[in-house]
């Protein structure tokens, strides 16, 4: 855990002018913060350790993919080792490290290695924020990102959920652990991180990956925006991520109209689903499914277990991703 006792400079400014979103997460509480060592996380952690924020467990996952991953787990080591000589008193610093074979994940759950990577770095924060009783994580989303993945679902096939992408405040149940996910930098650009990296010289580790253009979010970043952006005569990165911003909202708001528990005895009742309007019946089938740990949901999904409350369908079992079912008996639709 970090406990520094450091004054505010410069990312005071960089971050409430962007945000006020870190007024509801005083410094005065304990977080998790993910720090891979690459730009975006290392800047989101220096700029909260110059924001006063004096309880930080700093984790970090191995995902045995590179060759250097080892390198940069050293590094995350020294680089909290250096806040440490900062701390005044008693304070230690402590750090949560794990690993995880993606690779094999990928294969075994037959999913993309992003997908992989993603689902073994939220697993890693659970087990993190149980073992530690802090269930509240920074993560170093930036403005760019929430571009990259907005294009990433429009063209892989979306709705209202998929064009808000990310969100600065979002839940997310992993196992029985509740994780409150906060992104302070969503609102700011890659090329402003970059601005404060050269301004408090702060150093890094580049992921050579990152220019590789066969995962697709490689792609979308150095080829689609690029070549949109030069075709159309216009910056569209700005408009995409207000369409987002915008779709995040009204996300919450529909989210908060949801009235059946996703959770309750893990099943749904086919009557109060009956119930709902549809945009509520797809939104409450979401959250449900997404309480399960079922991933890589989609609409083909969500219409799935849809069809099973309209009145007169005899159908009365889906399948889901990972070889799960959805079924449906005496008024009750769950998972097996």
């Amino acid at each position: 855990m970090i406990a520094l006792n450091v004054g505010c400079s410069s990312a005071v400014n960089w971050i409430q002018t962007k945000t006020n979103l870190l007024r509801r997460f005083p410094p005065g509480a304990r977080y998790l913060i993910g720090v891979s060592g690459g730009r975006d996380s290392v800047t989101l952690l220096d700029a909260l350790v110059d924001l006063g924020y004096k309880e930080l467990i700093v984790c970090h996952l191995n995902h045995k993919l590179r060759e250097a991953s080892g390198a940069d787990a050293r590094f995350v080591r020294k680089l909290v080792a250096t806040y440490n000589k900062k701390i005044v008193g008693q304070a230690h610093v402590d750090l949560e490290f794990g690993s995880a074979n993606v690779t094999a994940l990928a294969k075994k759950k037959k999913m993309s290695i992003e997908t992989a990577g993603r689902e073994a770095r939220y697993s890693f924060f659970a087990g993190v924020a149980k073992r530690s009783r802090c269930h509240t994580i920074f993560l170093a989303h930036h403005a760019d990102d929430l571009v990259e993945t907005v294009l990433i679902n429009i063209f892989r096939g979306t709705g209202l959920t998929g064009l808000a992408a990310m969100r600065e405040v979002s839940m997310r149940r992993i196992d029985d652990v509740a994780l409150t996910i906060v992104r302070p930098l969503l609102p700011v650009w890659r090329d402003e991180i970059d601005s404060y990296v050269r301004e408090h010289r702060l150093k890094f580790r580049e992921d050579a990956s990152n220019k590789n253009l066969g995962p697709l979010r490689n792609r979308i970043r150095l080829r689609v925006i690029p070549y949109l952006e030069k075709t159309l005569g216009r910056n569209i990165r700005q408009n995409i991520w207000r369409t987002a911003t915008i779709a995040a909202d009204e996300e919450n708001w529909i989210d908060n109209q949801v009235r059946v528990s996703p959770r309750r005895e893990d099943h749904l009742s086919v009557k109060e689903l009956r119930a709902l309007p549809v945009a509520l019946q797809r939104r409450t089938i979401l959250k449900w499914l997404r309480a399960q740990d079922v991933s890589g949901i989609g609409f083909e999904a969500i219409e799935g277990v849809r069809t099973l409350v309209e009145p007169g369908v005899h159908l009365a079992k889906v399948n889901l991703p990972q070889d799960r079912h959805v079924r449906r008996r005496a008024g009750k639709i769950f998972i097996e």
